[in-house]
């Protein structure tokens, strides 16, 4: 009698914890598995301009995709913006996070510090990409002023006279890449400092106590305990950071107009999907096309991660 009480308290419970996942579930099938789906049934399709309804054309768009330089470019683009920002995001947050982690420093003000350098994360980036085009704008932006007068400008025929005017850094592909990684970095790198912070304070004091026990300096206990024990961590910031990377677009397209100019070297895979699905000619399937083809690109990026930042003495023993 007693059991088939338990049973039947453990049925209530179940149904009652079904109930309150469920909307959750439906949310999620609604607004992100099924558009999933649809997604990768769209890629294989012919929908394009203002249809509505498309027939099945087979691996078309994926062979398309292959030999499209303009996909490449954009991957490429994306890649090296994304790596640019990555390589000082997670260095300056690295040294960052140590320093105001160190209980032998003892810094004055460290929770003011985590305020300050968390506090770009919470700007939006329209706004500060907006900020820094006003300033860099060109003629009259208060840094190209600045570079004008510090002599940094062009010369310009104009009826016959030479005009120096001011410099349009927006021309130089390298310039822009240069603002849109440093964008990205001012924004985010706040967030992974958090999280690597997290991460130390989650290491047992006992093994920082038994270093200076034995004499172990600073720099010792950082690279042979900190670096080590903050490998899980690390793996979590490189992975969903590279994810974030490849589906940067607010930045690039504000800055550059949806164009990614010059000559294309600042559009994003995800700008070109823009411009592929939206614009022109609205080849919606060949935009899914691509949405496949990043998502392939990105695991490959995340297993290659995987691979090299695994900790291998678990393997080891493992296969022993």
């Amino acid at each position: 009698m007693m059991k088939h009480k338990a049973m039947g308290h453990r049925e209530k419970l179940e149904r009652w914890g079904l109930l309150f996942v469920s909307p959750f579930v439906i949310v999620y099938c609604v607004f992100s598995l099924w558009p999933t789906i649809y997604t990768f049934m769209l890629s294989f399709g012919n929908l394009k301009g203002l249809r509505t309804d498309f027939g099945f054309a087979g691996p078309v768009n994926f062979l398309r995709l292959v030999k499209d330089v303009y996909f490449w470019g954009a991957i490429g683009n994306t890649f090296i913006i994304s790596w640019c920002t990555f390589f000082f995001q997670l260095g300056i947050a690295l040294l960052l996070s140590v320093w105001l982690s160190d209980t032998r420093l003892n810094l004055k003000g460290r929770a003011a510090f985590r305020a300050i350098i968390y506090m770009p994360n919470l700007f939006t980036a329209a706004s500060v990409s907006m900020l820094f085009r006003s300033l860099f704008l060109y003629p009259m932006g208060p840094l190209s002023k600045i570079l004008y007068t510090l002599g940094l400008h062009q010369e310009v025929l104009i009826n016959g006279a030479t005009v120096r005017q001011a410099v349009d850094v927006f021309r130089s592909g390298g310039f822009t890449r240069g603002l849109v990684s440093f964008i990205y970095w001012l924004m985010w790198y706040g967030h992974t400092n958090i999280i690597l912070m997290a991460g130390i304070t989650g290491i047992p004091s006992s093994l920082y106590e038994s270093a200076l026990a034995d004499g172990a300096s600073s720099r010792q206990t950082t690279w042979h305990i900190t670096l080590p024990l903050l490998r899980p961590i690390m793996l979590y910031v490189f992975i969903t950071s590279m994810i974030g990377g490849m589906q940067a677009f607010d930045i690039p397209a504000l800055l550059t107009e949806m164009r990614g100019n010059p000559d294309f070297k600042v559009r994003t895979a995800v700008m070109y999907l823009y411009n592929v699905s939206f614009q022109g000619n609205n080849d919606y399937s060949y935009g899914a096309a691509i949405s496949v083809g990043m998502f392939i690109v990105t695991i490959v990026l995340a297993l290659i991660i995987f691979f090299f930042l695994q900790d291998r003495s678990e393997l080891k023993k493992k296969r022993v």
